[in-house]
């Protein structure tokens, strides 16, 4: 006889107490989403993994440190059964069907008498899938659903419950896969889309046929686009009833005039959201290979503007205290000042022999970099032609990149001449 279909059903578990028995990796992967529904949860074992005993700052997780006894169960509402003990398993699901409450096994699903789906969440989405026991097909039919939902290829764009206003969303440092899961959400829901030059571009070509698509572009020593327009587009578009998404490169905040757009929102009575976005400053050193912290290295990093050169009388940082600083310097927009602010720091005292990299186009598939030292980065750039954008990081932890990256060489020469 074949097994019988399941019934899919939402349980409202808030201010309902559930239980779960066993401490270890299944629980672990179940309490963050059963917490989220508001139930009082009572976890019952003699041990937790190190990530459960961070989630116990939450009221509403109790932690009995003891093996399951019968009884255990009065009063609950819905059991997750998750020991490594197939005899404790056997009491609890018997305890639960006499009791007549739903209980999930992790290691018979025959026995159970509920089924824990493949879920996630899109908006007020939810999506579960039963995939007959085979759980590496359940995870990828939901995946394949939650993208298709998150990019709005599934379901009408028309019929999302859009909310009006302006959206400050930071979209990573040119990779469109590192755009944040919610910024891609609201790209596929945006009426108006305002987007800089180093937005990842691939996303503007994902847009719905109707959206407004405005080039808010700023060339170095080129066409820019005033912020004051930008502005006023931001808060006239709103005002129209529009769902409006601000696409910047990085994170709107980091050096991105992010909050001046917000405060012109709310200056005109518009609402705003910001929504954050992964930094170049770290994640482009990153994927070059370069830490800008290590153990025993680099105990701090300092981020820094270099759109305006030292001296100059617009400049609010104080160079003489960051050539005194001994963690990793980054440099953002510093291009064309980068020989001057080479030397400022080299005058003040950072040592010119402190290894230094500049990475272009940085997780995009053009991405180059060149090393250096703090006396010499801005002439091999210009040797090498690595131009804006570009990210500059000075510091040790070049060198320790560098050498990881030559020991893998090694590795790999040594395994192919035998």
């Amino acid at each position: 006889m074949s097994e019988q279909a399941p019934y899919l059903s939402g349980l409202v578990l808030t201010d309902r107490r559930v239980v779960v028995v066993g401490g270890g990796g299944v629980a672990q992967r179940r309490l963050p989403r059963l917490l989220e529904t508001g139930a009082r949860i009572d976890l019952i074992s003699p041990a937790i993994t190190p990530t459960i005993e961070g989630l116990l700052g939450n009221p509403s997780l109790n932690w009995i440190q003891r093996g399951y006894v019968e009884g255990d169960l009065e009063g609950a509402w819905y059991v997750i059964v998750a020991t490594d003990v197939s005899e404790v398993n056997d009491q609890v699901s018997t305890e639960a069907e006499g009791r007549r409450i739903f209980c999930v096994r992790s290691d018979d699903r025959s026995r159970a008498t509920a089924w824990t789906p493949a879920s996630g969440q899109h908006d007020h989405v939810t999506i579960g899938v039963l995939g007959g026991g085979d759980h590496r097909r359940s995870a990828a039919v939901r995946d394949a659903i939650l993208e298709e939902l998150r990019t709005g290829a599934l379901g009408a764009r028309d019929s999302v419950d859009k909310s009006a206003g302006v959206y400050l969303v930071g979209g990573g440092p040119g990779d469109p896969d590192l755009i944040t899961v919610r910024g891609r959400r609201l790209l596929a829901e945006a009426d108006v889309v305002v987007a800089d030059r180093l937005a990842p571009q691939q996303l503007l070509e994902e847009l719905h046929p109707d959206v407004e698509l405005i080039d808010a572009a700023k060339l170095p020593r080129g066409r820019a686009a005033q912020q004051e327009e930008i502005n006023r587009i931001l808060v006239d578009r709103a005002q129209q009833g529009k769902l409006v998404v601000r696409l910047k490169g990085g994170d709107s905040y980091v050096f991105g005039r992010g909050f001046e757009e917000g405060i012109a929102c709310a200056e005109a009575g518009v609402a705003w959201t910001v929504v954050p976005g992964i930094t170049s400053s770290i994640s482009v050193p990153a994927a070059a290979g370069i830490p800008v912290t290590h153990r025993g290295v680099a105990h701090e990093f300092t981020v820094v503007s270099g759109h305006i050169p030292p001296g100059h009388p617009d400049s609010l940082v104080n160079w003489e205290a960051l050539a005194h600083l001994r963690g990793t310097l980054v440099l953002l927009m510093a291009v064309e000042n980068l020989p001057e602010i080479a030397k400022t720091l080299i005058r003040y005292g950072r040592d010119a022999s402190t290894p230094a990299a500049a990475i272009a186009d940085g997780t995009l598939p053009g991405q180059h970099s060149v090393t250096s030292d703090l006396g010499g980065i801005a002439a091999a750039m210009a040797d090498a032609g690595v131009g804006a954008p570009a990210i500059v990081v000075v510091g040790n932890v070049v060198a320790v990149a560098d050498e990881l990256r030559r020991e893998a060489v090694r590795r790999t020469a040594e395994a192919a001449a035998e």
